[in-house]
């Protein structure tokens, strides 16, 4: 997925019922999220960030 930081910030999403995380994008107008990529270890963040020139403070993390 190509994207523009003016358009859409980097988010980490958790399940509080159970603790599933997926990092996507959401579109600062509409609110929208795209789903990227499901994280189930410290490696798949790892790659969620190196795949899309990021670090882990550019992160939004909603529940």
């Amino acid at each position: 997925m190509e994207y523009d930081l003016t358009k859409y910030q980097p988010v980490l999403r958790s399940s509080i019922c159970t603790g599933e995380q997926t990092a996507g994008f959401k579109d600062r107008g509409s609110g929208h999220f795209i789903e990227v990529q499901l994280i189930q270890s410290p490696k798949d963040l790892k790659h969620f960030l190196k795949t899309y020139h990021l670090r882990e403070e550019d992160l939004k993390k909603e529940w």
